[in-house]
């Protein structure tokens, strides 16, 4: 008995054996296996034609060491036949990139079964169409290889071919697809950000009855119509599993095939398209779906409720939406673990369901237009809840007890623009896992509690901003992880500036009142500092000396405090090539402006105004700041003249050098300002950057800057902000300038306010100043002009400010509503003007024709009929035009620039007739 049990025993031990031997038989072996020679030659004659910069296949040679081919990096042999059947130099695993060109030779490896040479550097070569001469490959990876070119359909031929991906190589293009009806095994094609510019790109897909994993994302397809999704429709697609459309512009008519796929589905990214309409009801029969993403659409209605049939889906994304109605009943989510709904139009939440699902970790309904309260009962079997944000609605949270201890541990927590307050919600207390905490304009009128300091160790963003909290900030130098964001701005918070951890990237602490020195922001050495907002407090002494260490400062607001002293000339002399704006406005500085801030090449805004810093006006800002879109002088005791170096700031858009001590004549090269001459509107924000990247791959966002200028804007002082970027202003106004203005103002066609006052001005106003169509405001008053107001003034439509008060300017002023409706105070001070609105010219002089309707003059045959013609049109058209004018805005403007115009032509025409008559 006990020999039969031991040969039983052996026998078992030698089967394992034998099926062990059988699984590792297509194995690379450690001792036995060897290449065969024509491959080995192949693979060497391959390598000839790649550059290996790095070494990656030092182990491939001629050398007797490095005979054995099968040991080579990337080389994959059967330990069986000893044939290559692997090649596999993927760039990111391998660590550094091959280049160069993919040689005939490897038509040598006849047995080759994978091929994978993605992440390398092929730049320029298309895909060799001897590659459809493997016919035993089955998967041929070349992802991000710098292919371009036509892929060629001699990838047909590859009749065993499993998967396929050619994705993220731009340059590559498919100009059919029919070659792909032969690959009835391919069970994966990627073609990620490929052009496919054949119309009937369905045809080859339809076929394709293995097909699991589809990735059409980012690729430049043409629109699916009614006829080719009729192909689709007939298609046989049992087994598609995983389905990327992102990012292809395709529309609705997508959701018809996949109504009919849906049974199989498992994952659907359909994200930034051109979806729109209702999401359909189909999609509730997708039991298996797991992935569901059709956020960046223009989706609309409300979220059907046959999702809640979805029992098994992990993550739906219906973000960037126009989705309206209720968030529904969650309740059939059992599996759910992330639920994106942000930037629809959500309005409220259907019962507590959400509150339901156990093994949630995101919640986002940011950015919607949510009412009513949230209490504790919302999040009552929230367990695995890491993520939570509700922000930007009108939510209430209320606590109906006393003392309430979340079931979750969040890692983040968003609440901007609910309200919470008055008091400092206290169960935020209990998240002492947090790393990110965004309690922003929540009402809170509280003092700031001791425990919020040390509330987590892994705290890296913090804002508590728009607030009235109030209290005194201890030292921060230990506190927060990483590199900390804290926005503090807009609140009641007093004492010293406290010390913040040295890694800190943004510091925003506006609009508080914190006082005292400056100095202490040089305690610590800030190295990763990239935001430094102190503005709007009541901060004192000397502005100090250590900006040479913020080496990544991109932003820095010192204005509207109480620094004095001259601004350091190390500002600047360090490496300041990050920084985009330097706001040091409204405080006591004096001397000059250090010149060392020439190195601050990417400087897009420079505000010093409301100082009392001197010198020659600054030329070398011209010269060297030439990426400079604002720049405001103003208020200080600049003199001299203004260098021609200034006209070098192409991109200028605000300038302002009102309230100085400038003299001479104003330079005639102003028409370079190129952002001023075109008249199309800029929605480029002044700063080019969204966060700061650190040298060890840290991101860290700016998602609460807004770069503001303080301007002399419709007749006073107005702060811009969100809307700083649209602003296209000149403000010479208060020196001593002298001499003409020049002609090629007229050439800045996109100004839309122009403040030459106050100055020693003399000659005419141009008589193409009518090309300045975009003009809102023009102040020309309290100088020396003489002679007429040019007729074309009339034609500046949206000229709603204008004062040419105080000159010697005479005529009379131009007939029409566009100048005539200006208050008397307009003109005063013109003693040799007249017309409306002031006292009516001498009918000797009468009033002068316009140069501007001469070639009119030869109508003189004007017949009752014409006039007849105009009311019988004006009548007939009434109720079209009132309608038209009341829903369009566009139209209502062009519409009086037309009859402004049609009522000047009719007073010139109708008083020379009348006058040739007598």
């Amino acid at each position: 008995m006990d020999d039969h049990k031991l040969l039983l025993l052996v026998l078992h031990i030698l089967s394992l054996s034998t099926i062990y031997a059988f699984v590792s038989a297509s194995q690379v072996g450690d001792g036995e296996a060897r290449c065969i020679e024509s491959e080995r030659r192949a693979l060497l004659e391959f390598k000839q034609g790649l550059i290996d910069e790095n070494g990656v296949l030092s182990s491939w040679g001629y050398e007797e060491r490095k005979k054995e081919c099968c040991r080579w990096t990337g080389v994959v042999c059967s330990r069986n036949t000893h044939r290559v059947i692997g090649l596999q130099l993927n760039g990111a695993k391998l660590r550094y990139q091959l280049r160069g060109n993919i040689s005939l030779a490897l038509l040598e490896l006849h047995h080759l079964n994978r091929l994978d040479l993605s992440n390398n550097g092929f730049r320029g070569n298309g895909i060799l169409e001897f590659i459809g001469s493997f016919k035993k490959l089955q998967h041929l990876r070349l992802v991000n290889c710098g292919l371009s070119g036509i892929v060629p359909y001699q990838l047909g031929n590859v009749s065993n071919l499993k998967t396929l991906d050619l994705g993220y190589n731009p340059g590559l293009e498919v100009d059919n697809l029919v070659w792909l009806s032969n690959l009835s095994f391919l069970s994966r094609l990627d073609l990620t950000g490929l052009k496919i510019s054949d119309t009937n790109w369905l045809r080859g897909i339809r076929r394709l009855s293995s097909l699991n994993e589809l990735y059409l994302n980012s690729c430049e397809i043409p629109q699916l119509t009614p006829s080719s999704l009729d192909l689709f429709l007939n298609s046989s697609s049992a087994s598609l599993a995983f389905l990327d459309l992102s990012s292809t512009e395709l529309n609705s008519l997508v959701f018809s095939w996949l109504v009919n796929t849906s049974t199989t589905l498992v994952s659907v990214e359909l994200s930034d398209n051109r979806l729109d309409g209702l999401i359909p009801d189909a999609f509730g029969s997708s039991v298996f779906l797991e992935y569901l993403d059709l956020s960046g659409n223009q989706l609309q209605g409300e979220i059907p409720r046959s999702f809640s049939n979805l029992s098994r889906l992990h993550v739906l994304d219906l973000s960037h939406n126009r989705l309206s109605g209720l968030v529904p009943e969650l309740r059939g989510f059992v599996s759910l673990r992330e639920l994106h709904l942000s930037h629809n139009k959500l309005t409220g939440l259907q019962g507590t369901s959400f509150g339901q699902l156990p093994k949630l970790e995101i919640l986002d309904v940011s950015y919607n237009f949510l009412q009513g309260t949230v209490s504790e009962s919302h999040f009552l079997n929230l367990h695995s809840l890491k993520e939570l944000d509700l922000s930007f609605n009108s939510l209430v949270f209320i606590e109906t007890t006393r003392v309430w201890i979340p079931p979750f541990q969040l890692n983040v927590l968003k609440l901007a623009s609910c309200y919470l307050g008055p008091r400092f919600p206290e169960w935020v207390q209990t998240q002492s896992n947090i790393s990110h905490l965004d309690l922003s304009s929540t009402g809170v009128s509280d003092r700031v509690p001791e425990w919020l300091w040390d509330l987590s160790p892994g705290l890296q963003y913090l804002n508590l901003s728009r607030n009235e909290i109030s209290g005194r900030v201890p030292d921060l130098s230990s506190k927060f992880s990483g590199y900390p964001t804290i926005d503090i701005s807009y609140n009641n918070f007093s004492g010293a500036l406290p010390l913040f951890n040295p890694n800190s990237s943004v510091l925003q602490l506006s609009r508080n009142m914190f006082q005292g020195s400056i100095s202490s922001i040089c305690t610590i050495n800030y190295t990763k500092l990239g935001l430094l907002d102190l503005s709007y407090n009541q901060l004192s002494g000397q502005l100090p000396d250590c900006w040479m260490s913020m080496t990544k400062l991109s932003i820095l607001n010192l204005g509207n405090n109480h620094i004095s002293g001259e601004i350091p000339r190390t500002l600047g002399q360090s490496d300041c090539w990050l920084l985009v704006t330097l706001q040091l406005r409204s405080n006591n500085l004096s001397g000059e402006l250090p010149s060392s801030l020439r190195n601050c090449q990417t400087l897009r805004l420079l505000d010093v105004g409301g100082n009392q810093l001197t010198g020659n006006f600054p030329g070398w800002i011209g010269t060297y700041l030439t990426r400079l879109m604002v720049l405001s002088l103003r208020g200080n005791e600049f003199y001299g003249t203004i260098p021609p170096e200034v006209c070098h700031l192409t991109k200028i858009q605000v300038l302002d050098v009102s309230r100085n001590n400038i003299s001479g004549r104003i330079p005639r090269c102003f028409s370079n300002f190129t952002s001023l001459v075109l008249h199309n509107g800029t929605t480029r924000s002044l700063i080019p950057i969204t966060g700061f990247v650190f040298s060890d791959g840290s991101r860290y966002e700016i998602d609460s800057y807004i770069e503001n200028a303080l301007v002399h804007w419709k007749g006073q002082e107005e702060e811009y902000n969100k809307t700083l970027r649209f602003l296209k202003l000149i403000d010479l106004s208060d020196n001593t300038l002298v001499g003409n203005i020049p002609k090629e103002f007229s050439l800045l066609r996109g100004l839309i306010s122009l403040n030459l006052s106050r100055n020693h001005l003399t000659g005419n106003i141009d008589s193409e100043i009518d090309q300045m169509g975009m003009l809102e405001s023009l102040d020309l008053s309290r100088n020396q002009l003489s002679g007429e107001i040019p007729i074309g003034m009339v034609e500046l439509n949206y000229l709603a400010v204008l004062d040419l008060s105080n000159n010697n300017l005479s005529g009379q002023i131009p007939p029409g509503t566009q100048l005539q409706g200006f208050d008397a105070t307009v003109y005063a001070g013109n003693n040799e003007l007249c017309g409306r609105p002031l006292a009516a010219c001498l009918s000797a002089g009468g009033p002068r024709p316009s140069p501007a309707f001469d070639h009119r003059k030869e109508d003189n045959n004007l017949d009752s009929g014409f006039y007849i013609s105009i009311v019988l049109g004006f009548v007939l058209g009434f109720w079209g035009v009132i309608v038209t004018l009341m829903l369009k805005e566009s139209w209502r403007n062009g519409y009086f620039g037309f009859w402004n115009k049609i009522w000047n032509w009719l007073y010139v025409t109708t008083t020379v007739y009348l006058r040739r008559l007598r």
